[in-house]
């Protein structure tokens, strides 16, 4: 049903004249689709595509350097004397600290803006306040002043929940102007900088330039800016960055003063900013004309109520009336190249079966890969988001199921998406998690409630289960988006349990309810493919589970099986010095594991970062160790001389050592290396590589212990208070002359004053914010029965995993070795070794064909 839009605040009986200035009110729209532009482009030879540097103290802003936009055209925008509004502040040298906001006249001029605002009677609009108010002259572009959409921004307050948005009959310009919405793009933010702010908007803004210069697309083209619309959810008015702000005030998405704390009584739960804005902003200030105008909806959350109840606005609130094709999930932070968002969206057009997608996410290495040369941390992570990228992610494409489509980067079928006539469905599941986390969910268990933090597994699962639908998920290699990845220790410990222990459940969920995909409707094939899938990743989930045995007891037998000999690995020191070593290095591994439980079941990782960083290098060298050992009993086990590899398939088969370390290395590390190249991707095999292996047995023994000894911790990083701070001030419902029940609203009124905010806004931005020291939040009381069901957990992994141990370091154990398998050389070579090695190098054969068939596939267009 359609909704009528009221045409302004300033046309009604109450109001007071209009102020000098401001534009005319724009005429009523009854969802009708909005004027075309394709009069006003500029397609003359030479015409200008940005503003340039002379307005703007020397410095371009450029969408994209690498990518010509020769069939772009923009909106012809006239020379604007920025230099005519300069902030009032005195002359002299900009003071640090807590004066820095009022040296740079932001304060100053946002304290005018609010003492001259004036009180108006404003029209409800179905019952709701919506305001339309003048951007500033700045930014509106020429030929466009009976363009509403460019000159005049809208704000609704909401005051429901989002679920309820649209029976409210709240509405959204797209909507209005009966626009179909092609792309629905949505960035999440809480409290990240203008950095990280511009770095993602700027990335967006290119793929939407990328979109509109596909002249020859029957769907893209130089209007199709009109079917992507950007939305920024930010989580908590008091938690969002000022300087962030800022940003989006020089766009024209937000303007200071507007904003209502409740209508009528009721209290806001949203603020809700649209402008179709054509300005491009750096984090300085800087400020230039895109290639093409974006829609913009800016919603601002006025409690801290997490990133679902973010994802809950955008889907459940917004998208029924945007209905859009794809929907785009971004976070703040994540910079997508600028063909991404285009290459994802080409695999949703392509395939009509495919439900969702995700690009590849890798590090932002920073410049000149400075970033892997300066932190083993992040170097480590590279290696193992690129492996991910080459293995796993082509692997679980090729079978239709990928497990995890990363919330940060990732795209859906808004059809694939909803929910059946019963209110079941994707959504429903996936903002289940949102009611256990909040403390609304009475009755659910630490199992579930551990599994709904990966709510983005269980989306991905919800998807290909979907009955009789037969979606499928895929990976596009060509989609790339870069991200920053924890540098310090404690960071990487605290996001890794939640993303450990959400994916555990989520893994045991899935293999649990695997028969769910016999009724998704999927062909015969498809199905058996799936189905050989989930029993792929029941055995990579019973290694997972009993990752820490395997990692001990390799390093047990390797080591000691080295150094037992008379030809031992650390005779160079003195001879029979290798029984001491694999001694001193066999407690030195016992005690680690002993100092990390314990630091694990009762400290954050902030209060012991410096012991967590001693044991990360202390696991490390005793991996160094175990590769020592392992080369050294290859070196044993192959000949010594040309003449021995004369007949190498006899010298496989017969030397057992040689057999099973040679081969299983090889399709780990070997595969690694080959799979890379085949990729053509191999550097980070040169610079991350070996990080990555001192770190290994961290990733193993911190990560998975901190992550099982804290399952009790359910939250989702509560980031301090998220009440709402009452100082907006309201608006109150009074009675017109005509008999209708308007709203008295304070709100800015002076052209000049919000000229001068923009103008301030783009100053401040100017004087680089100093660095704030971050504050520990107090931790999250737990109750005891979740305490109690951590407990049973990790007595049940760490007794599994310590059982293994104990039974295979048994000394009947090693007797029983001791006789039946003596090598030839003399020296005992351990059959769970055997077993394990061979395992490793099957789940690695397999990982490798996927990876092959995906390029294989690829090549074909499939």
């Amino acid at each position: 049903m359609a909704y009528r839009q009221q045409d302004s605040y300033y046309d009604s009986a109450q109001s007071a004249p209009i102020q000098p200035g401001f534009p005319p009110p724009a005429p009523t729209i009854h969802n009708q689709q909005y004027p075309a532009y394709d009069n006003q482009w500029d397609d003359r030879p030479g015409s200008p595509k940005s503003v340039q540097s002379s307005q703007f103290h020397g410095s371009q802003v450029h969408l994209n350097p690498q990518y010509e936009m020769s069939q772009v055209y923009s909106p012809p925008v006239p020379s604007m004397p920025y230099h005519a509004y300069q902030p009032d502040y005195p002359p002299g040298p900009v003071r640090p600290g807590p004066l820095r906001e009022m040296n740079t006249g932001y304060s100053v001029a946002k304290e005018k803006l609010m003492k001259r605002r004036s009180v108006r009677h404003v029209e409800l609009q179905n019952g709701n306040l919506v305001l339309d108010v003048a951007v500033p002259t700045h930014i509106v572009p020429k030929g466009m002043s009976s363009a509403e959409e460019m000159t005049t921004m809208r704000y609704t307050a909401a005051t429901c929940d989002p679920d309820e948005f649209m029976r409210r009959k709240y509405s959204l310009r797209p909507y209005l102007y009966g626009r179909h919405t092609e792309l629905f793009i949505v960035m999440t933010m809480y409290n990240e900088d203008e950095v990280l702010f511009v770095k993602t908007m700027n990335a967006v803004i290119k793929n939407i330039a990328h979109l509109c210069g596909r002249t020859r697309s029957r769907t893209w083209g130089p209007e199709g800016w009109k079917k992507v619309v950007v939305c920024v959810v930010s989580d908590g008015r008091s938690k969002v960055n000022k300087r962030t702000l800022q940003v989006l005030t020089l766009m024209g998405c937000y303007q200071e003063g507007i904003a209502k704390d409740s209508v009528g009584g009721k209290d806001v739960t949203a603020h809700i900013f649209e402008y179709t804005s054509n300005m491009v902003v750096t984090e300085t200030g800087e400020v230039s004309t895109g290639h093409c105008p974006v829609q913009i909806i800016f919603c601002l959350k006025e409690q801290n109520k997490k990133k679902l109840n973010s994802h809950r606005w955008f889907f459940n609130a917004f998208g029924p009336l945007i209905n859009p094709n794809v929907c785009v999930l971004l976070d703040v932070g994540t910079k997508p190249t600028s063909t991404s968002i285009y290459e994802l969206w080409k695999c949703f057009d392509k395939h009509s079966n495919v439900g969702g997608a995700c690009g590849e996410i890798c590090v932002d290495t920073g410049r000149a890969c400075s970033l892997l040369l300066t932190s083993p941390l992040a170097a480590s992570q590279n290696f193992e988001y690129k492996m991910s990228n080459i293995l796993d992610k082509p692997l679980e494409s090729v079978f239709g199921y990928i497990s995890v489509l990363p919330g940060a980067f990732s795209a859906y079928r808004y059809r694939a998406l909803l929910n059946g006539p019963d209110g079941k469905g994707p959504l429903a599941s996936y903002f289940k998690g949102e009611a256990m986390h909040g403390g609304g969910a009475d009755g659910a268990g630490l199992f579930e409630r551990n599994m709904y933090l990966a709510e983005d597994r269980i989306l991905c699962f919800e998807i290909v289960t979907k009955k009789r639908e037969s979606w499928i998920l895929r990976y596009v290699k060509s989609a790339k988006a870069a991200t920053d990845v924890p540098t310090t220790v404690p960071e990487f410990i605290s996001q890794r349990r939640r993303w450990l222990n959400g994916s555990l459940f989520a893994s045991f969920h899935s293999t649990i309810f695997f028969y769910r995909i016999w009724t998704s409707g999927q062909n015969p094939i498809r199905m058996l493919v799936l189905q050989i899938e989930f029993i792929y990743n029941a055995v990579q989930l019973i290694f997972t589970w009993t990752s820490l045995a395997n990692f001990y007891l390799a390093f047990y037998f390797l080591v000691s099986s080295a150094t037992t000999s008379t030809d031992g690995a650390f005779n160079f020191l003195s001879q029979g010095a290798g029984q001491d070593v694999f001694q001193i290095f066999l407690k030195l591994y016992i005690g680690l594991l002993f100092v990390v439980t314990v630091c694990s079941l009762g400290n954050r990782p902030q209060g012991s970062k410096w012991i967590y960083a001693l044991c990360m290098v202390l696991f490390g060298i005793c991996n160094i160790i175990t590769l020592w050992c392992a080369g050294w009993t290859v070196y044993l086990a192959v000949p010594h001389s040309v003449a021995g590899w004369k007949d190498f398939p006899q010298l496989v088969a017969t030397n057992q050592a040689l057999r099973e370390i040679v081969i299983s290395l090889a399709a780990t590390y070997g595969l690694y290396f080959f799979s890379s190249f085949m990729h053509l991707e191999p550097w980070h095999m040169f610079t991350s590589f070996i990080q990555y292996m001192f770190l290994l047995p961290s990733y193993v023994n911190i990560l998975m212990m901190y992550a099982m000894c804290n399952l009790h911790d359910v939250t989702w990083g509560t980031k301090g208070d998220n009440g709402s701070a009452k100082d907006l001030g309201g608006a109150k419902k009074v009675k017109g002359e005509n008999g209708k029940y308007m709203m008295e609203v304070e709100i800015p009124t002076a052209r000049e004053d919000v000229d001068r905010m923009w103008a301030a806004s783009r100053s401040a931005l100017k004087v680089k914010a100093p660095e704030e020291k971050s504050h520990r939040d107090a931790a999250t009381k737990q109750a005891d029965h979740d305490r109690n069901s951590r407990t049973n957990v990790v007595l049940a992994w760490v007794g599994t995993n310590t059982l293994m141990i104990v039974v295979f370091t048994s000394q009947a154990f090693l007797t029983w070795v001791n006789t039946h398998f003596a090598t030839s050389q003399g020296s005992n070579f351990n059959p769970y070794l055997s077993f394990l090695f061979i395992a490793l190098a099957a789940l690695s054969a397999v990982r490798f064909m996927g990876s092959l068939l995906y390029l294989i596939f690829r090549l074909f267009g499939h």
